[in-house]
């Protein structure tokens, strides 16, 4: 819980100064166009101790009542549309907690602010969450969040990965920042970590999406990382400053790393990873579901054929994913193929001829123009042709292949 101010008047008209010069992302920060209000902002950022991230019942209640409206019906302890007894309860209970001063002053002494919907910086994509919208989002870092967020894309997995994983997330991670997309992912262990230290290190953009408040490194493990995004990316989160994440909250948190990005790539997930939940949400809601396939025998990539199996576009490396999520005909991947071999560079002609050329023992030019389907004239002016090239060879008028390993090998491969 936020630490009780010492002079709470004097703490709220400092924060409403602060907010009216756009020092937390106040109106000054996000332009004419986005003003919220501070009744609202100081509002919204209650509820977000008041209420679970994701809560239908107090989504619908702002929906209808607007976010002053709600918070008066949660401290009141009167029955929103659809709860319960024991969530209202709830309500009332944690609105006696609630200050929302003090954590609006927690967040910027963190160098967090609280960004709502209406303002310039709020991305316009979270509405798509319907009820379960954000009731607003504390996000630590100088970026734009908006901005980030309309050329993102997610990358989640594993938190036990493989080696394997762990190479294809640093590929993924690295080649998307190169390629100017910002990186989003849950800055835990294993491949979120991963994807953003290979994001970070290419000098690219990248957003970690918390369970926990931004001022709390969560996992302890990852705190040098989460401290290098809040200094060179962003940090969100839906809970106040200060508030440690629980299990259903790391569930919760998925459907924004879904909602906030144009596409979501799974790299390693067992059947019941939180990862698939957070592509599933993102094709629910018109987002690119995409798959890394790893070995079939790997039951850390058993969740991702599933994935595939649905109908999860396969990628092999950043092009590839940028290709679905880009512009239409403007990304697209490098065309693949193997190695060109010298006889792929004849003319259809002599290709053909070649082809009709026998590949053990030898023929003369008529028989290679029948199973050629051509004239002599026509066949034998290819030979020579081929002769010249290296192809062919002709022995007591007769021709016959040179050999040569390439030639054999790029014959037996097809």
């Amino acid at each position: 819980m936020a630490a009780e101010p010492q002079d709470p008047a004097g703490l709220a008209e400092a924060m409403r100064q602060l907010y009216e010069a756009g020092g937390d992302g106040g109106p000054a920060a996000r332009g004419p166009a986005g003003r919220s209000g501070w009744q609202e902002r100081l509002a919204r950022a209650a509820l977000t101790r008041i209420a679970d991230p994701g809560d239908e019942v107090m989504g619908r209640a702002l929906r209808d009542r607007g976010a002053q409206g709600a918070l008066a019906a949660a401290r009141c302890g009167r029955a929103l549309p659809g709860a319960s007894p024991r969530r209202t309860a709830g309500y009332a209970r944690r609105a006696v907690r609630a200050d929302p001063v003090a954590d609006l002053a927690a967040a910027h002494r963190a160098g967090a602010r609280f960004v709502c919907p209406g303002d310039g910086d709020w991305p316009g994509q979270l509405d798509d969450l319907g009820p379960q919208r954000p009731y607003g989002l504390w996000v630590r870092g100088r970026p734009s969040l908006r901005l980030w967020a309309l050329r993102s894309v997610a990358v989640v997995g594993s938190r036990a990965c493989t080696d394997y994983g762990a190479h294809m997330a640093a590929g993924l991670g690295a080649g998307l920042a190169e390629a100017g997309w910002v990186v989003v992912s849950g800055a835990a262990y294993g491949v979120d970590g991963v994807v953003h230290r290979s994001a970070l290190a290419a000098g690219g953009a990248t957003i970690g999406v918390v369970a926990s408040g931004v001022d709390v490194p969560y996992p302890p493990g990852n705190a040098e990382l989460i401290g290098r995004i809040a200094e060179y990316g962003l940090l969100v989160g839906e809970l106040p400053p200060g508030d440690h994440p629980t299990r259903s909250r790391f569930v919760l948190r998925n459907r924004v790393i879904a909602a906030l990005t144009r596409g979501t790539v799974v790299v390693e997930a067992r059947y019941r990873s939180g990862s698939l939940i957070t592509a599933r949400r993102a094709a629910a809601m018109g987002r690119v579901t995409i798959g890394v396939p790893g070995p079939c025998t790997s039951g850390l990539s058993e969740g991702v054929h599933e994935l595939l199996r649905g109908g999860a576009a396969v990628v092999t490396d950043a092009a590839e994913v940028v290709e679905l999520v880009g512009e239409i005909g403007a990304d697209l991947a490098p065309q693949r193929r193997g190695p060109v071999l010298p006889r792929d560079l004849l003319g259809p002609a002599a290709a053909r001829v070649l082809e009709a050329v026998p590949g053990r023992g030898a023929a003369d030019e008529r028989q290679i123009a029948d199973a050629a389907g051509s004239t002599c004239d026509d066949t034998l002016s290819r030979l020579y042709e081929l002769q010249a090239l290296g192809f062919v060879e002709r022995c007591e008028g007769r021709w016959q292949l040179v050999r040569t390993t390439g030639d054999e090998r790029a014959r037996r491969t097809g």
